[in-house]
């Protein structure tokens, strides 16, 4: 019974791409920034390799000593026009985005609002590209007074709904999701539509609650997913992956509400049996740390996911494959955004019979998902049809 365990670790970069300025990102490193947190501690990754992908030792100061490394390991190139969620996470399943999906920094246009308003009956506050945590604060009092709709997005390809959960009951903000997502097809195709709920008294301080709930567009094409299940394998989404995916080619999932739920959810399915991929998402990074600047936060909990990883690795069967990597940068150290950013990801390769070599640099993320088929005796049919 042949088992991948692929974890992404979200938002961890480790290195500004050759093209990182285009996207406004300079000299960006998020691995760099948090390792220079006192709470930064990885010893089971650099055991690993970590520390000896390419550039990562240069951009620590070469303080990192080389030596044996216990994993396959190789510093991965995003091929596609992008720096999200959503882009990262199809070209590691193989699906290249040539263009970048639509984001709008004026915000939305009428065309969008006009029939959102007239499917939900709510208006709309806001409407700017925002930091959800400041937008409730500014905006809450009126949604309360109103019943307006928190319409807010960010650099990245979003279509945000922040709403009190006493005003608009979950179930319903989820629909007007769903209305929002039928709306935002074609050019406006955004890549997520995401449900904001938080709560909190009026003229008082708001905070988001755990129930957000990502509303996908569908990959344009096969991924990863769907050849593994469409060959008669498991393919069990553990966070948001199935969100990522519209889950498309998904056959069990689990949602968390967070990176510890996460690793606990991980455990669980190593005691399992199953055969194909468990695609993993552990989203505090950069949803907790990464957009809010929070260097230590961000740092400690690397040293937690550290810790808990040779319960991950002492569960291993003899013939299953653990990878580690990464979606895209988030560093919390850069202040001229808030943003994602431009970074090349860390891929390591764990497994008894895995030989720990150094791949060096990869073309794209597209060759995770051909090296999951590969394993499992399928042919890949995307553009990322190289092996590690």
């Amino acid at each position: 019974m042949k088992r991948v365990f692929l974890i992404v670790l979200d938002s961890f970069g480790i290195g500004a791409m050759e093209d990182s300025a285009s996207y406004g990102d300079i000299g960006v490193n998020t691995l760099k920034t948090v390792s220079s947190s006192p709470l930064f501690r990885m010893p089971h990754m650099e055991e690993l390799g970590l520390f000896q992908i390419d550039g990562v030792k240069e951009a620590l100061g070469g303080n990192r000593a080389a030596g044996s490394h216990s994993a396959l390991i190789a510093r991965m190139t995003e091929r596609s026009r992008g720096k999200d969620t959503t882009i990262g996470h199809w070209e590691i399943a193989g699906v290249c985005s040539p263009k970048p999906l639509p984001t709008y920094p004026k915000g939305f246009p009428e065309e969008v609002l006009e029939p959102f308003r007239a499917r939900t009956g709510r208006g709309v506050l806001c409407n700017l590209p925002y930091s959800g945590t400041t937008v409730i604060q500014e905006y809450g009092d009126a949604h309360l007074k109103t019943g307006d709709l928190i319409v807010y997005t960010s650099a990245d390809s979003v279509f945000q709904i922040a709403a009190h959960e006493e005003v608009v009951p979950l179930e319903q903000l989820y629909e007007y999701c769903r209305m929002a997502r039928e709306i935002l097809q074609g050019e406006h195709g955004v890549g997520r539509v995401i449900a904001r709920p938080f709560i909190g008294p009026r003229g008082g301080s708001f905070t988001r609650t755990a129930h957000r709930h990502d509303f996908s567009i569908l990959p344009p094409a096969d991924t990863m997913l769907d050849q593994l299940s469409q060959n008669g394998k498991d393919v069990i989404a553990v966070g948001k992956i199935k969100d990522i995916f519209a889950g498309k080619g998904i056959t069990e999932a689990v949602y968390t509400s967070g990176n510890e739920e996460g690793i606990d959810r991980t455990l669980e399915y190593l005691d399992k049996a199953f055969e194909g991929l468990c695609f993993i998402n552990l989203v505090d990074y950069d949803m907790l740390y990464g957009h809010r600047r929070d260097v230590d936060g961000y740092a400690g909990a690397l040293s937690v996911f550290d810790r808990r990883l040779p319960e991950i690795m002492g569960k291993l069967r003899e013939d299953d494959i653990l990878m580690m990597t990464a979606d895209h940068g988030c560093d919390p150290g850069y202040k001229a955004t808030t943003d994602h950013t431009r970074e090349y990801t860390p891929f390591l390769m764990y497994g008894r019979k895995i030989k720990p070599v150094n791949l060096g640099t990869r073309e794209t993320f597209a060759d995770i998902g051909a090296t999951v088929l590969d394993y499992f005796g399928i042919t890949p049919v995307f553009a990322g049809d190289t092996m590690i």
